[in-house]
């Protein structure tokens, strides 16, 4: 896997960037639960007051709250009354509560100093216990029952001035109070506050600074909703990040994946075009498909995902776990380690059930592939033995053994789904009890069990994004071992390091010296002790049964296999020697089968030059005999050629290969067999023809036919892979017995005498 991801360092900037985008996008992400908490916190429960500590505070309020605290020294210096000329830091703070104009009288306000959050986190617990008692003997309620309960302890105390401290409010007796009296008075309400929790108790100092804003005059509605618009905006801001984060990244890992994926389609393409037989014979045609296609999909599917797994899932996970133990109550942090053990659980078992299936799901399309072409390929034959039914039954086999490993992989992996589903709600209930607990207990806030949630469900979503490429990986990895194969295979014939230039003394000459081949991994010799040279301006025809070794020795000249004994000469030098493109370029060949490439009569014969000027394609098409029925088509040299060139005759298809080789005008001609599906008559012409063409050229044939070989300049004749024969068509109907049963076995005594009426 390792080798393939190497290729991404084409798009190493691409990739920086998702990096980029991912830490941003995972950093708005895990800002959003914040967010909610806020929203929720403050602007709802707290209706828009960030800090249990007042901002703005009447004179009053201030002096009767420093009555219940022995800190009123510690919280007066952070505090400054307003006087005639406010500062601008103070005119900002009583125009965010109290509106832009409103007059105030100097003296009769205090105005918190800007303090560091350390500061204030100070000052929170110093107010919050005399805001509570403040508030609570404000409340009319409240102070009635304190009242009252004053008035039956004072029994010794005359009614006059009993009639007048009921004329009083609660906050002036007790400012009258000695201090010991008013400690005795307020210690029921102070150590109920000492025994809140600090939640709670912070909850409650809001709410008293509350009623103080209301008492100067604060619109606290306003404020609420302040708080809550700007909140909200700043989280579509955030989520707005997140989206364009998200977009961006989807289409760079796209981008990315897509030129991996074409990176690798060009590595294995031209890697597949150096193969020699030998390597092309070890992969076959419907895999090397596979690999080229269905194999690179594979990682490109992966490779979309991977960004997200390797670099987003990590900080989101890391990143939401922090986060819950800093921000929310840590008590329930197990909730997320069960949650991440339930789906390893469930993960580790389907990936140990389905790995297996994954490996052999790769294999079982190359079948598929492989049995799909052979069907299609040999259709005519199937139809002309009628066999329909049984390579329907052949292609069935296969497709079901794929149908059945992709079903039992998919239903594995559609139960994945559900099943962590189940495990994400399950979840979400048991927070939602647990949290909904604690928050009756005042262990912690609603808010901060809403934000428990969305950090949990990041975490989660971040392992079931890790779940999700671990099961995918282990089909990529098969199809990126299966790609590596085809990449890292080295092509048998390969060039040297330093190669020859060809002797032009030796133009068109073919030397053949001791020659022996056979196939690799083969015992048997295919051919042994091959001896003979071909001449330019001669024609050396090579004849003999089938299986004798005829076409084994034209792929040796251009080097489709190597010899492994002996010596190939062509221009005098070594084949082995030369560059295989040099090699190529002088020799035009035609192959036992005409293969013709979809596109138009014309872009087949100008094969070798696109730019060929029209002259050149035409003269080689009159000589190949082809321009008879290229003229009866209706769009002549335009006429369009199908895949393979399935609609041109047997013969036709024939004509145009040996069109295509003559307009390259090479030094060396071979024919493969190339003339066995014309009729007599035109293979006649086209010999005639092409003698006129290839009067200084070196012309090799191989063929099955003595009419078509009977005025060579020399014949081979190949028997088991030896040569048993050479010489004129005369000389060997003399002295060869093999060649004279062939040419007896096509034509009679009298035919063979006139040289097949030429």
């Amino acid at each position: 896997m390792l080798k393939v991801l190497k290729n991404l360092k084409k798009s190493f900037w691409s990739a920086v960037a998702i990096v980029i985008l991912l830490c941003i996008q995972a950093t708005t992400d895990l800002a959003l639960p914040d967010y909610t908490s806020k929203i929720v916190n403050i602007g709802i429960q707290a209706g828009g007051i960030e800090v249990a500590i007042p901002e703005i505070i009447a004179k009053e309020d201030m002096d009767n709250l420093l009555i219940f605290t022995e800190q009123g020294e510690e919280i007066l210096e952070n505090y400054t009354l307003v006087g005639e000329s406010p500062t601008k830091q103070e005119k900002s703070k009583i125009y965010k509560y109290l509106g832009k104009g409103k007059n105030i009288q100097p003296e009769t306000i205090y105005v918190l100093k800007e303090l560091e959050e350390e500061e204030q986190d100070k000052l929170v617990p110093l107010m919050a216990t005399p805001l509570m008692e403040l508030t609570a003997i404000e409340n009319e309620e409240t102070a009635n029952q304190i009242k009252e309960q004053l008035m039956l302890n004072m029994t010794n105390v005359p009614e006059a001035q009993k009639q007048q401290l009921q004329s009083q409010t609660l906050m002036e007796i007790i400012n009258n109070m000695p201090k010991e009296q008013r400690n005795q008075v307020l210690g029921q309400f102070t150590d109920k506050i000492n025994n809140m929790q600090d939640s709670i108790k912070e909850q409650a100092a809001v709410a008293s600074v509350k009623e103080l804003y209301k008492k100067i005059g604060v619109d606290t509605d306003k404020l609420q909703n302040n708080y809550i618009l700007m909140a909200g905006l700043q989280m579509l801001g955030v989520a707005s990040i997140t989206m364009v984060s998200a977009i961006s990244i989807m289409l760079l890992s796209s981008r990315v994946a897509a030129k991996l994926g074409k990176t690798l389609r060009d590595k294995v393409f031209k890697k597949v075009i150096r193969f020699s037989n030998k390597e092309l014979s070890e992969f076959s045609t419907a895999s090397l498909i596979t690999r080229s296609t269905n194999d690179i999909q594979q990682i490109q599917q992966l490779i979309t995902m991977l960004f997200r797994v390797v670099v987003y899932a990590p900080i989101i996970g890391i990143g939401g776990f922090l986060k819950v133990l800093t921000n929310s109550d840590n008590q329930m942090a197990w909730i997320i380690g069960v949650a991440i053990l339930a789906i390893l659980l469930i993960v580790g078992t389907l990936f140990v059930i389905t790995m297996p299936s994954f490996k052999k799901l790769q294999d079982l399309v190359d079948k598929l592939n492989q049995v799909a072409r052979e069907i299609l390929t040999g259709l005519p034959v199937i139809r002309a033995f009628h066999k329909e039914k049984k390579e329907e039954a052949r292609f069935e086999i296969a497709n079901q053994n794929l149908m059945k490993t992709d079903r039992f992989v998919s239903r594995a992996m559609s139960m994945m789904m559900p099943l962590l589903m189940l495990i994400m709600n399950s979840i979400m209930i048991l927070i939602v009890w647990v949290g909904g607990h604690n928050v009756d207990q005042g262990f912690m806030q609603v808010g901060d069990m809403m934000a428990f949630i969305q950090y949990t469900m990041q975490i989660v979503m971040a392992f079931l994004m890790i779940s999700m490429i671990s099961i995918m990986l282990p089909r990529a990895a098969v199809s990126a071992r299966r790609i590596n194969e085809v990449i890292e295979t080295e092509p048998n014939i390969k060039d040297l390091a330093e190669v020859k230039k060809f002797d032009s003394n030796k133009k068109g000459l073919v030397e053949f010296k001791n020659v022996s081949f056979h196939y690799p991994d083969a015992d048997t010799e295919v051919l042994s002790d091959i001896n003979f040279t071909a001449k330019p301006g001669e024609t050396t025809a090579i004849i003999g049964s089938t299986g004798s070794g005829k076409s084994t020795v034209v792929n040796l000249i251009p080097r489709f296999y190597d010899v492994t004994g002996g010596e190939l000469l062509i221009d005098g030098v070594n084949v082995k020697e030369v560059s295989q493109k040099e090699l190529r370029d002088i020799i035009g060949l035609v192959p036992q089968k005409g293969i013709l490439f979809s596109g138009t009569i014309e872009s087949n014969i100008k094969y070798s030059d696109e730019n060929m000027s029209d002259e050149q394609m035409k003269e080689a098409a009159k000589i190949a005999q082809a321009i008879e029925f290229i003229e009866e088509k209706d769009k002549q040299y335009q006429e369009p050629i199908t895949q393979g060139g399935s609609n041109v005759s047997g013969g036709q298809k024939q004509r145009l290969s040996i069109a295509r080789a003559i307009s390259k005008n090479p030094e060396i001609f071979v024919f493969d067999d190339s003339f066995s599906a014309l009729d007599f008559k035109t293979d006649s012409k086209l010999r005639e023809a092409l003698s006129k063409k290839t009067k200084d050229k070196t012309v090799i044939i191989v063929a099955q036919r003595i009419s078509t070989i009977m005025n060579a300049e020399k014949i081979v004749v190949l028997e088991e892979g030896k040569v048993v024969g050479m010489g004129t068509h005369e000389e060997l109907m003399k002295n060869n017995e093999t060649y004279r049963q062939i040419a007896l076995s096509q034509l009679s005594e009298e035919e063979l005498d006139k040289k097949g009426g030429e």
